[in-house]
């Protein structure tokens, strides 16, 4: 899904359009704590705003398989008091049923932690949001899971009509009424189901193709295709610091340095090993300022015609539209990621977004030593 709305922030969106800031600027408004990240705990207590939450949170996950009571308590104080995010997908889903949420806020909570919302090719997550939707327990959708056949695994298909099994998956699950109905819809799509997201591909291999091959098909001479790493180095490193190391970083900066691309990580998502980062379409959006994907200027107005707010406007929709069709959360002006990625549509158009971008991490990570 991917599509519920994050309510926005008009102070941050404004800071951004009308605070004026340089890039130094920009970067001390960011490490100044003045963004303060929307965090797991302060969402889920939105969603749920009773007082017994972690009494729930606790017996529900206690009662599971394997559970502990004493680590579970644990867990359960570190997701509400924010010190931990949960990554593991399937400990989100047990938070849905647990507290009896709707699908949406699911989708919300999954795109919150792991970059993706409900993943309707995954056999597991389409059988279990199914049983989510219509009020039964997670012992029902445990015991119906288990006894049906495991799917062998489509993560490789070419082209964009292809791209969409995701969504002909999710509307064929929500015609489902009965059990047996769940079973034939699942059977059905058994060679269909897989782990990885194929609409965030297509976007990233167009944008790829771009970065990879710096002359167009019509170039007087021919250019060799660039290497992943010379990719990486050109377009994407944008002055982050390269180090694993996180010691003496500040918050704001480990949560924009965390999961940054580098060569290896784009290998295995070309190979199909990985899953493609929110935050690498993000950045693929800059680097590329979406050329090639939706020339949206090209026949009614160039983009030097439109005032800033007009530009940051359009992009926001795009943007959104974009990280929708992939089954990713909206952008969120709390994110420090996303904040720099609005900012960085915000310069004169004359100005490529993404050295407006390297600019302020340039200034954010300029005592860190690599």
């Amino acid at each position: 899904m991917g599509t519920n709305s994050i309510t926005v922030q008009p102070n941050e969106y404004d800071a951004i359009l009308y605070g004026h800031m340089t890039p130094a600027e920009a970067a001390a408004y960011l490490q100044d704590g003045r963004v303060v990240p929307r965090s797991f705990g302060e969402t889920l207590r939105a969603m749920y705003p009773y007082p017994d939450l972690p009494v729930r949170l606790t017996d529900f996950f206690a009662a599971l398989p394997g559970g502990d009571q004493r680590s579970v308590r644990r867990k359960v104080r570190n997701w509400l008091g924010s010190r931990h995010c949960p990554s593991n997908r399937r400990d989100i889903f047990a938070i849905a049923f647990a507290l009896g949420l709707t699908e949406q806020q699911l989708d919300q909570l999954l795109c919150l932690s792991t970059d993706y919302g409900v993943q309707y090719r995954d056999g597991w997550e389409a059988a279990f949001s199914w049983f989510l939707r219509n009020g039964r327990s997670w012992r029902e959708a445990a015991n119906f899971y288990a006894a049906l056949p495991a799917a062998p695994g489509l993560d490789r298909v070419s082209g964009r009509e292809a791209s969409q099994l995701t969504r002909e998956i999710r509307d064929e699950m929500l015609l489902a009424v009965t059990l047996p109905e769940l079973e034939a819809c699942y059977r059905r799509n058994l060679d269909k189901f897989g782990s990885l997201h194929l609409r965030a591909y297509y976007y990233f291999e167009l944008y790829m193709r771009q970065l990879v091959r710096p002359a167009p098909p019509w170039a007087d001479e021919e250019e060799r295709d660039y290497s992943v790493e010379t990719v990486m180095d050109t377009y994407l490193t944008v002055h982050m610091p390269s180090g694993a190391s996180r010691k003496g970083y500040s918050l704001v900066q480990r949560l924009v340095k965390q999961n940054w691309p580098n060569a290896t990580s784009i290998k295995n998502i070309r190979l199909h090993k990985e899953d493609v980062p929110r935050k690498l379409l993000l950045l693929l959006y800059v680097v590329t300022e979406n050329v090639g994907v939706q020339d949206a200027y090209d026949e009614e107005y160039a983009e030097e015609d439109l005032t800033v707010e007009e530009r940051l406007d359009d992009h926001w929709w795009t943007l959104n539209a974009l990280l929708a069709d992939c089954g990713m959360a909206p952008l969120d002006p709390r994110n420090a990621t996303d904040w720099l990625i609005l900012y960085s549509m915000c310069g004169d158009p004359d100005e490529a977004m993404s050295d407006r971008l390297e600019q302020v991490i340039k200034h954010m990570f300029k005592n860190v030593r690599e």
